[in-house]
């Protein structure tokens, strides 16, 4: 019998052989001594105590080490200590004899309350339970009716930070676009619009903590170092967060100043890439109490290098597209007393690409040939102030935010036959967010949530065309959008294991915008004549206000323990806006989704031996936003019509043996347009080539950007190699399946259908440790996204490959 893993055995045979090893131990006598160990990660709390007892202590799972204590001072032994530091979680504590002690898991979890409240485990009936925060009323996971992702922030950051690719890599029902950091639009389950970042808002919408991050502007790729965890929200959440969730949310939860102890962690690599350039990540955070525990400083900073590994044979250039990441936060927390939280924060990060990263598919390998530089250079700046207050039974949280973000892209434009030329664009975003929100987690069968919030959202999109060092400007446009919003959300629980909930969003926006250097009206033209066109034009961009009002409802129960079966009905939107095409300013609808689910999950990840999920939901979507190429060339937005999508998904997690545990996801999309637009339907008619067999390619109806068929298989295995060193090895491989860059002939390319894969490996202690990784281990070529410049997407043959094979050699530190 292995008692360093009890929750593989029959249980009360585990806890009588802890019981029978304490009483065997040898006895010691107990050295007390006056202690004084800090509150924060459990790593940190037996880190003071090994130095203050000369206790040695062993862990049989490393997750452990990251589990957060409360500070612990007075005269004690290291046994009584450790059993203080664990008490209430979800560990207990072996002794080995001498001054030796092994912790363990036990068979429940404590995931706390992250938020400017002060976090406390949620326990109900002795048992410690999860919570999602990111339903905004921390609804326990068992009672919450739909499908959720919960990523651990170490894992992100295993081998490697890799900001959104991390996200990525772990969620099958999640995809993206891949023009570069910084640049990406995400699509959750086949609810994807277009390629291009134009005024289109997006369909997914991401958050930090409780600050909105974008609103119709690209990922900001923001580097996940010291976060906490990630929480992912799939299918339309129009109740709770409004316009620009029409395919889920994402919610990156960061770990909170600590007010009463200092801290600090670096981590460092050095990669060499087949094919390429050599790359080098460094991150690091320190944490500061000003005023012991009343106020506190924690601050992040990265810069990250990714070398190159695409040629381009036109102009003689190798490697490329090198990337550069650079960027860091910082929060300041303010515990002013009567449970009131302060925190003031901000962001930064900067994306330089030096040239795309798009290679064709007709040169073999990783070239191509462009006659003018591309690249990109995206800015990200944020900056909240989030104040929360709690009483028994109630929590309170008020966030306001600004935020600033830029993007500068440069394609190659030149045509076969014509001179070298250059497009460029620079999308400039504007967007202030306040929500305040008031809510009762659900207690004694009744928790509700309401709240108001107001965004105000200005997006400048000027474009530049001609010779590359001579572009002139070409017509722009502004939108602006200004939504005021009130919602609210109430659960009932009429039987035990039975939950009924309701809620509402209602929603006005107001839309203004207008062209920038728009089309001249031609000098040929009659004036009268002249005056109707400039007339309709004003009639275009005239302000105009549009009313939504949001319903969903939900059903979920447990038949059986660890079993939830839920039925939801949700709905999501994106108001209209201003697009440009051929010159002149055109009008696009809003759209809306409305989405029927129903799922279950049984078990839990990383407690139970076996835990599964499944979810079946049928979308309808009208007046789909979406991108095209007009007659200029030139991407453009347009409502394509109305569209079905089915989505079947799955996961499924083992733990077969001690520290061993598997894990297999799946998403099935199909996706179609049943009702299309007069656009769209001339677009079809004239089906394209397909680059790679040369036949006329069909099944242009289906909604672009998101593959059919996605799975990943993943493995971690952790073994103690001794009382404080662990190894660990994790690895993964994802299949993505096909897919279509866009919508009609030109942009009907084929994409996806490749297979990634990583394998990565760690020895040493909790505070220290060296890490060896393999990323592309099958040095695959692959096509994640098939568009480098939308001026050569009708020859075809543009592909984005895979980074070739790169291996990493890390280490990791925290004092």
């Amino acid at each position: 019998m292995d008692i360093s893993a009890p929750h593989a055995v029959n249980r009360p045979l585990a806890f009588a052989a802890i019981t029978l090893t304490s009483l065997a131990a040898p006895s010691w006598a107990a050295d007390i001594k006056a202690l004084d160990l800090p509150r924060g990660r459990l790593s940190d709390a037996v880190s003071a105590l090994a130095a203050q007892t000369g206790a040695s202590v062993s862990v049989t799972d490393a997750s452990i080490w990251s589990m957060r204590v409360a500070a612990l001072k007075g005269p004690m032994d290291a046994g009584e200590a450790l059993r203080r530091l664990v008490r209430g979680s979800r560990a207990g504590v072996v002794p080995l004899g001498g001054n030796s002690f092994r912790i363990y898991p036990l068979p429940a979890r404590t995931v706390q309350r992250a938020s400017p409240l002060p976090a406390a485990p949620v326990v109900e009936q002795g048992e410690a339970i999860i919570v999602v925060t990111a339903s905004k009323r921390d609804t326990r996971l068992r009672d919450f009716a739909g499908s959720v992702s919960m990523l651990d922030g170490t894992d992100l950051g295993f081998g490697g930070e890799q900001g959104t690719e991390s996200i990525l890599a772990r969620v099958a029902s999640l995809s993206s676009t891949h023009l570069g950091a910084g640049r990406n639009k995400l699509f959750i389950r086949g609810i994807a619009d277009s390629s291009f970042t134009g005024p289109t808002q997006a369909t997914v919408g991401q958050y930090w903590g409780d600050m909105r991050l974008t609103y119709n502007a690209p990922d900001p790729d923001l580097r996940l170092y010291d976060i906490r965890s990630v929480e992912i929200l799939e299918g339309p959440q129009g109740t709770l967060y409004g316009a620009g969730s029409l395919g889920g949310i994402i919610r990156v939860i960061r770990n909170a100043p600590d007010l009463d102890n200092s801290g600090a962690s670096l981590s460092a690599g050095v990669s060499a890439t087949q094919h390429g350039d050599p790359s080098g990540d460094l991150g690091g955070m320190i944490n500061l109490p000003v005023i012991g525990g009343r106020v506190a400083l924690r601050a992040v900073g990265y810069g990250i290098t990714e070398g190159g590994y695409i040629d381009d044979v036109w102009r003689g250039k190798k490697d490329i597209n090198r990337t550069r990441v650079a960027g860091g936060r910082a929060a300041l927390r303010i515990d002013p007393g009567a449970r009131w939280m302060v925190d003031v924060g901000g962001i930064f990060q900067n994306n330089h690409g030096r040239d795309s990263q798009y290679a064709d598919r007709r040169l073999g390998g990783l070239k191509r040939a462009s006659r003018a530089p591309g690249g990109f250079d995206a800015d990200y700046a944020l900056g909240e102030l989030v104040v929360g207050k709690s009483w028994d039974g109630l929590s309170f949280m008020s966030s306001t935010g600004y935020a600033r973000q830029r993007l500068d892209e440069r394609y190659d434009a030149s045509l076969p036959g014509g001179p070298d030329r250059q497009f460029s664009q620079r999308n400039l975003t504007n967007m202030f967010t306040s929500e305040n929100r008031l809510w009762r987690p659900m207690r004694h069968g009744f928790g509700w949530v309401l709240g108001v919030s107001h965004t105000r959202n200005k997006t400048n999109i000027d474009r530049s065309y001609g010779a590359v060092d001579a572009t002139t400007s070409v017509p722009g446009v502004t939108n602006r959008v200004r939504e005021s919003t009130i919602f609210a959300e109430a659960s009932v629980e009429p039987v035990r294991g039975l939950i009924a909930t309701a809620g509402a969003r209602y929603t006005r926006s107001r839309l203004t915008g207008g062209a920038e250097d728009p089309t001249p009206v031609g000098p040929d033209l009659s004036p009268r004549l002249a005056a109707l066109i400039e007339q309709a034009r004003a009639e275009i961009i005239a302000g105009r206000s549009e009313k939504r009002f949001l319903p969903s409802a939900s059903l979920s129960a447990t038949p059986i323990r660890r079993l939830t079966v839920y039925a939801r009905y949700q709905e999501g939107f994106r108001p209209g806006g201003l697009a440009i095409e051929s010159g002149y300013v055109r009008r696009f609808l809003n759209d809306k989704v409305r989405t029927m689910e129903t799922g279950m999950r049984f078990g839990e990840r990383g407690r139970d031996i076996f835990d599964l999920s499944l979810s079946l939901s049928h979308t309808r979507w009208t007046n789909i936003q979406a991108d095209f190429i007009d007659a200029s060339g030139l991407p453009s937005t347009d409502n394509i019509g109305d569209g079905r999508i089915y989505s079947l998904s799955m996961e499924l997690g083992l733990r077969p043996a001690s520290g061993l545990s598997l894990d297999i996801a799946s998403t099935l999309n199909d996706s179609k347009v049943v009702d299309p637009s007069a656009n769209l339907l001339a677009a079809l008619d004239a089906p394209p080539i397909n680059t790679e067999t040369g036949a006329r390619t069909g099944g242009q109806s289906r909604i672009p950007n998101v593959a059919r068929f996605t799975v990943r298989i993943g493995a971690d295995y952790r073994a103690a190699l001794d009382e404080t060193l662990e190894l660990r090895v994790s690895g993964w491989a994802r299949y993505v399946g096909k897919s279509r860059l866009g919508i009609g002939p030109i942009l009907g390319d084929l994409q996806g259908d490749y297979f990634d894969t990583s394998l990565t490996a760690r020895i040493g202690r909790p505070d220290f440790g060296v890490t060896l990784g393999v990323t592309n281990l099958t040095d695959a070529i692959g096509n994640r996204f098939a568009l480098g410049t939308p001026f050569s997407v009708a020859g075809g043959g543009q592909i984005t490959p895979l980074r070739p094979r790169t291996i990493r050699l890390g280490v990791d530190r925290s004092f």
